[in-house]
């Protein structure tokens, strides 16, 4: 099924989706990968806030390149989401609701999911520069010295995505292989 969705991502919204659903996502998302993920998890242990708001965000696990003249951000495709699976359960019990990358997630953060009611989107590996077309501002918003893995803040029109595990645990690679599989025989 397509559908759009207007950020931030309610628990509501989130539970609207079912896995294999085709989504256009519009509104505030944040980037991170594996370093900033690590200095909010820190901040958190050490009962600070975050540099943003994190309930009912989305985050997309994304390195961006540098802007050309005249662009807002470079090509900005998916890296692989497992950088994260140690960090996402805790970014999910501060409220952090959607996750956008690419690849398998643990079992871990499959429970977490379940537990609060988060999404894991699929960005197509190796589009980052039509990924980009969709991203309409980019604000740097903390970890300046990471460089590409700098904390952003993006306003995005129209991100077309794939739900990949939705809130209830249903993955569609599981499923799609299942699927396949069972075509196979």
């Amino acid at each position: 099924m397509e559908k759009h969705i207007q950020l931030p991502l309610t628990e509501e919204k989130a539970k609207g989706l079912r896995a294999g659903d085709t989504v256009y996502l519009t509104g505030t998302i944040y980037t991170s990968r594996d370093a900033g993920h690590k200095r909010m998890c820190e901040a958190l242990e050490r009962g600070e806030e975050l540099p943003f708001n994190p309930q009912d965000a989305t985050i997309y696990y994304v390195g961006p390149t540098p802007a050309k003249p005249g662009q807002v951000i470079g090509s900005a495709g998916p890296t692989t989401s497992g950088r994260m699976d140690a960090y996402a359960p805790t970014m999910m019990s501060v409220g952090a609701r959607g996750m956008i990358g690419k690849g398998a997630r643990l079992p871990e953060v499959i429970d977490a999911m379940k537990k609060y009611k988060g999404v894991y989107f699929g960005a197509i590996g190796g589009a980052g520069a039509l990924l980009a077309k969709s991203i309409k501002k980019a604000e740097l918003i903390a970890f300046e010295d990471l460089g590409a893995e700098a904390l952003r803040e993006l306003y995005v029109e129209e991100m077309p995505l794939v739900v990949i595990i939705d809130t209830e645990g249903n993955n569609l690679y599981e499923e799609g292989r299942a699927a396949y599989l069972e075509q196979k025989k």
